[in-house]
């Protein structure tokens, strides 16, 4: 049975998470905490805590966490605040702050 752990409303860009989240689909959960332990990106630290929730879900249900690996995880894109920047002239221009959906799901290798 996969347990999951979500993260909603992210502030950060589904396209940055993205990169950090395709290093770690489908390795054991051990692996994937070391590799983003050592990422400097700052998505790496809010996947590892969505990644270690997902773990706790899982050893609240009884399950191995030795035998635990990535089996799902996804970035979907949130809703994007628009603000406005007041520029020369009496113009302005848009910032799009930009947020996600962080979903990881862990399950238990088959022996």
């Amino acid at each position: 049975m996969p347990w999951q752990a979500k993260h909603r409303y992210a502030r950060i860009s589904a396209r940055k998470a993205r990169l950090i989240i395709d290093m770690i689909r489908g390795c054991d959960v051990q692996d994937a905490l070391n590799v983003l332990k050592f990422t400097p990106n700052r998505a790496a630290g809010m996947i590892s805590k969505v990644l270690t929730s997902a773990i706790a879900n899982a050893n609240e249900a009884e399950a191995d966490v030795e035998r635990l690996y990535v089996a799902e995880a996804h970035v979907g894109e949130g809703p994007t605040m628009k603000r406005f920047r007041p520029k020369d002239r009496g113009r302005s221009h848009p910032i799009m702050k930009r947020t996600s959906h962080i979903v990881v799901t862990v399950d238990e290798e088959e022996e």
